[in-house]
């Protein structure tokens, strides 16, 4: 089993993580639009 330290550890890194994938994801949304806003037009 995982100790109360490891599971800190653990969930400081899940969080950060799913930070950056919801910017990234963001982000890669914007540059989406602005490449079909360009061929668009």
């Amino acid at each position: 089993m995982a100790e109360h330290s490891d599971m800190k550890a653990h969930l400081g890194t899940y969080t950060s993580v799913m930070a950056m994938l919801k910017w990234g994801a963001v982000i890669c949304f914007l540059i989406g639009a602005g490449v079909v806003w360009l061929i668009a037009s």
